[in-house]
């Protein structure tokens, strides 16, 4: 395997997962999701642009994939007898493969409902500074996480479980039996922090406020992957849980989270705005307000947000024409090559410095 080669993985949510992300990564490849639940067609459409020379699969994503047509390689993880069974335990030395931080970690390939998928190229020097500008958790800290459908989140969020976020106590589906069993394992594992994305986070609050059941040990509920609208359900959950903290995050896929508030809704739930803010840029990311010539605009003005700095993504896989549309160079940095991302979001800056940000036109 060589650096910046794809590697696909069809896997339902299980432990072989996170096996199967750390062994692409580890053997220095990229990562490509790929979601058996997907329509046939759109994981062709994937496939046929990716052009992977491997694909890790289950049951599951063996029979989604078997009636895609495209011939690949298909490694079931299933079988009893493994062809690298016999292989070294050993880790690879990354400096032998060539690897660097310039060369893939992975590529989320965006929904394509309206549009045909492009994959997002996104570096491992971009996730190690993800994982580096993290705030400091306490080891022992007890957490769970409702990850995107789409697999967008999914690395970012293992490999900071296993930096520190850890011992992942479970995980669900955003169905409501799911989230009916989540709320149970929240009271019953005395969880104190947790990641959803906006939808599932809304609808744990209901499942939460039909069940009647309080979660004292929670302090902290992230939440990103979608753009966070205050609800009455919201409202009343913090009003009764006034020790939890709302940490919002926003960031399109090519950038991953840019900006990053954190709500105390406890106190004033009653005055929390329909569109909270997103806060402010987080470390090696620059944030610019323009107007239609590019240029910036005045403090509290709206502006288009663009986005700078080592968060940034390669570009779109195998599509050099489109990439140089939203990827443009960024003058106002002062670095040789830097780049800025338009986003396509109006936002503005309130007076105490937060964004706020509305006509979300991008993908999350």
């Amino acid at each position: 395997m060589k650096p910046d080669q794809p590697v696909a993985i069809c896997l339902q949510r299980s432990v072989a997962m996170v096996v199967g992300l750390l062994a692409i990564l580890k053997a220095g490849g990229a990562y490509l999701p790929l979601d058996p639940a997907y329509p046939s067609a759109w994981l062709r459409q994937v496939l046929e642009d990716a052009a992977p020379q491997l694909v890790l699969a289950d049951a599951a994503g063996s029979a989604a994939l078997g009636d895609v047509g495209l011939d690949v390689t298909l490694i079931d993880l299933e079988k009893a007898t493994p062809a690298w069974a016999d292989l070294p335990t050993s880790d690879l030395d990354p400096r032998a493969l060539g690897l660097t931080s310039r060369h893939l970690a992975y590529v989320i390939y965006t929904s394509g409902s309206t549009v045909t998928p492009k994959g997002v190229e996104m570096s491992h020097g971009s996730l190690m500074n993800l994982l580096w500008s993290t705030l400091e958790l306490g080891a022992q800290t007890t957490h769970t996480s409702v990850h995107d459908p789409e697999l967008r989140r999914v690395i970012p969020g293992i490999v900071q479980l296993l930096e520190g976020w850890w011992p992942a106590r479970a995980r669900a589906g955003r169905d409501p039996c799911g989230l009916l069993r989540l709320t149970g394992i929240c009271v019953g594992e005395a969880i104190e922090r947790l990641f959803l994305p906006f939808v599932a986070l809304n609808h744990f609050a209901e499942v939460w406020g039909a069940k009647g059941v309080l979660l004292p040990s929670l302090r902290e509920i992230y939440t990103s992957g979608e753009q966070l609208r205050a609800t009455p359900m919201l409202s009343s959950f913090f009003e009764l849980h006034s020790r939890a903290s709302l940490i919002n995050q926003y960031g399109p896929t090519e950038t991953y989270v840019v900006t990053e508030h954190e709500h105390h809704l406890a106190a004033d739930s009653v005055c929390w705005p329909q569109l909270p803010p997103i806060g402010r840029p987080i470390a090696n990311t620059r944030v610019y307000l323009l107007d239609n010539h590019g240029e910036p605009v005045p403090f509290g003005t709206v502006g288009e947000l663009y986005i700078g700095g080592a968060r940034l993504a390669r570009g779109y896989l195998h599509r050099p024409e489109l990439t140089a549309e939203p990827f443009l160079a960024d003058r106002f940095s002062g670095e040789i090559g830097a780049r800025m991302y338009r986003t396509g979001d109006l936002a503005r800056y309130l007076p105490d410095g937060n964004l706020a940000v509305w006509a979300a036109t991008t993908t999350r």
